[in-house]
């Protein structure tokens, strides 16, 4: 895959990281409780990823391979949402660390400008300021240049 297209991948990772917060914030809003909005988000998302695995995997590890991995791999995976962790997970070998973590970071600040100025998912309005034009642009700037090759 080229350059453009995983810039555009790990970009959209960095958008469904900042959703997922402002979407399970709002679930727990509605339900009256934040951990019980985390239950039924990480249930989600393992249904979501047990169907990927379904349809994308073909070598299953053995139970072996199962046992040897450390007990807390088994549940630190659950802190994050599946799809931004594995669009993460899937571009930093190809992009690199920096590379990725910049655009990631750039697409949680701009769907979060956004979502705050226009309120979406139910957020608290934060009109965009000449502050946030300037930390956004000024965090374009550090993207240009961590990724000048």
């Amino acid at each position: 895959m080229n350059q453009y297209i995983l810039s555009i991948i790990a970009f959209i990772a960095g958008v469904f990281l900042a959703a997922q917060g402002g979407l399970n914030a709002h679930l727990g809003v509605l339900l009256k409780n934040p951990i019980l909005a985390s239950v039924v988000a990480f249930f989600c998302s393992t249904i979501f990823a047990v169907t990927f695995i379904l349809l994308t995997v073909k070598d299953i590890p053995t139970w072996t391979d199962i046992k040897e991995i450390p007990v807390y791999l088994w549940f630190s995976g659950g802190l994050f949402s599946v799809l931004g962790v594995s669009l993460y997970y899937y571009t930093i070998p190809k992009l690199g660390i920096s590379t990725m973590i910049s655009l990631g970071l750039f697409g949680q600040l701009t769907f979060s400008i956004l979502a705050g100025h226009f309120g979406w998912l139910n957020l608290p309005t934060e009109p965009i300021t000449i502050k946030k034009i300037i930390g956004a642009i000024s965090m374009i700037a550090g993207i240009v240049l961590i990724n000048l090759k």
